[in-house]
């Protein structure tokens, strides 16, 4: 049988427990807004957010900036997530000057598909929180991302 080369599961168990025991010190979450252009990845953070914070965790969703704006204007949440890139030409870093005018100060993570240095200072300069890769949405990363945006907030 050959051997894994990312190590222990039981390594990656005891990290997710320590950053389970770390969320305890994030605010309750009960008002989330998605800003996500294709289903799956939506439904995925959504996902992991139920499994973190549970079922009650109320999500709300927008394919659009538009429609984001509109859910905001409607409820602000406690926290945005905004994909990086939404169809047919909105960009993370335009798109949340707008959603600041919008009147939404609270927390903007941005989860993309190409996480540089150079991108990660640009979307920081434009008002996001943090900014995480979308190969990295999973119960510890997510964990990881909060702990870091409510230690700033």
């Amino acid at each position: 049988m050959a051997s894994s080369s990312t190590g222990s599961g039981g390594a990656f168990l005891a990290k997710k427990s320590v950053l389970i025991r770390a969320r305890e010190n994030l605010p309750a979450l009960n008002d989330v807004l998605i800003v996500e252009d294709e289903t799956f990845d939506a439904e995925r953070l959504t996902a992991t957010l139920r499994v973190m914070f549970g079922y009650e965790l109320g999500v709300r969703r927008a394919a659009t900036l538009a429609s984001a704006l509109d859910r905001l204007i409607e409820k602000q949440p406690q926290i945005v997530f905004l994909d990086d890139v939404l169809k047919p030409s909105d960009d993370a870093g335009q798109s949340i000057p707008y959603i600041r005018r919008a009147g939404y100060q609270g927390p903007i993570v941005v989860i993309s598909g190409q996480v540089t240095r150079s991108r990660r200072a640009t979307l920081i300069g434009a008002g996001a929180t943090d900014v995480i890769h979308k190969d990295d949405v999973d119960s510890v990363r997510l964990a990881e991302a909060l702990v870091r945006v409510f230690k700033t907030a």
